[in-house]
């Protein structure tokens, strides 16, 4: 094997080469041999780099969610740690800002709120730890797209339930995007705009309901 004669230098060159000829797994395969023979020292720091954006590339997202926690535990303080919380965030949620409406459809199936959720803390870890990275202001972006796509979402579910008649739950659906997502006052829409006879049924069947009732007030508000 003619990569067991090369040095850290050859052989991290060799990967970018590998890299940039959309080679992915060999070039992880690469750099998986440079960073076990010179465990330390910045070359074996950016093998995890490229390992992770290799698997991002690869469409491996958990792949490179881990090769990316790998790094930065390993390497908390490193100069290069902002772009690695920013390919972490791309890692966890992936979405074209240009495509936000293909995103948004009625079928509540097809979202992933949990992803998008990770995604923003993410992002918003980088923007808080490194406020002057290059990356900051596409994560600030991010961030706010990703927030009224979760607000979104949740405004999706509760009209699916709404369209079936299951006026508590809608209600129970609407409520959250107020308490989690910051920034945005969203919670009520569904019920204010989609189905505002619903409030009339929902009043009777959750009168005295506690929380239900709360948010029913607030609602009407």
């Amino acid at each position: 094997d003619p990569l067991t004669k090369m040095s850290a230098e050859q052989l991290y060159a060799e990967a970018k080469s590998e890299m940039a000829a959309g080679n992915w797994q060999r070039g992880r395969e690469v750099l998986a041999k440079l960073e076990a023979r010179y465990p330390f020292g910045r070359y074996a720091q950016q093998a995890q780099i490229e390992t992770a954006y290799a698997f991002y590339k690869e469409g491996d997202s958990a792949q490179a969610i881990s090769a990316a926690d790998r790094f930065l535990k390993l390497n908390p303080n490193h100069p290069f740690a902002d772009y690695v919380f920013y390919l972490k965030g791309l890692a966890t949620f992936t979405d074209d800002l240009g495509l936000f409406g293909n995103l948004l459809g009625a079928d509540p199936s097809r979202r992933d709120p949990k992803a998008m959720r990770d995604a923003f803390e993410i992002y918003r870890e980088l923007v808080n730890r490194f406020p002057e990275s290059v990356y900051a202001a596409d994560a600030s972006a991010r961030m706010n797209y990703l927030v009224t796509a979760m607000a979104q979402s949740e405004v999706n579910i509760a009209r699916f339930y709404l369209e079936r008649g299951a006026f508590v739950a809608a209600l129970r659906r609407d409520a959250p995007p107020l308490a989690r997502i910051d920034g945005i006052e969203v919670g009520f829409l569904v019920i204010r705009t989609a189905c505002p006879a619903a409030q009339d049924q929902m009043a009777g069947g959750i009168a005295g309901g506690g929380d239900d009732g709360i948010y029913f007030t607030r609602l009407g508000k």
